[in-house]
């Protein structure tokens, strides 16, 4: 009788007794991939217009300069902080940060490479980072800024594709 794979998405960092295991991509083909992620940083109504006006600069310095840098080195440092994630050779990595309406920054992350797994994590990493930047920047203003939702927006390159075009 012939067995049939279940329909049904199965985790991927368990092993067959159910312990975390890294994922084995070895017999994968190197593909180029993409992910593109998002987080929004939510300022007070106050604070928003503080830094406004301010033109985004701290007394630590440019917040929209630091967090593209924090986010940039986060994302190429991810398989440091997720323990299962393989170390990636990054193509690239662009951060775009821009007001979305009146109180909140929208920070968008985008990880190119060419490998055998994709860069969902380092895209997810690199716009968290980038917002936790901008709340540490920020903070001496008020500890009522808000962070996230963070998620993906896509992904292009291995098994399947998702979202938009990263």
């Amino acid at each position: 009788m012939a067995t049939r794979k279940s329909s049904i998405p199965q985790l991927t960092h368990l092993d067959a007794d159910g312990r975390p295991a890294m994922v084995d991509v070895s017999a994968k083909a190197v593909t180029a991939r993409s992910a593109t992620a998002a987080c929004r940083v939510k300022f007070p109504a106050a604070v928003a217009a503080q830094l406004r006006a301010s033109g985004l600069r701290a007394g630590k310095g440019g917040i929209l300069e630091t967090a593209v840098i924090a986010g940039t080195m986060a994302a190429k440092r991810t398989h440091e902080l997720i323990p299962f994630c393989h170390a990636l050779p990054l193509d690239g990595v662009r951060i775009a940060i821009d007001w979305h309406g009146e109180r909140e920054l929208r920070i968008e992350c985008t990880a190119r490479t060419t490998a055998r797994t994709g860069v969902e994590m380092e895209a997810l990493t690199g716009a968290t980072v980038a917002a936790l930047t901008v709340y540490d920047m920020s903070k001496a203003l008020s500890h009522a800024i808000v962070l996230g939702p963070a998620r993906l927006l896509g992904k292009r390159g291995g098994k399947r594709d998702f979202g938009r075009e990263g």
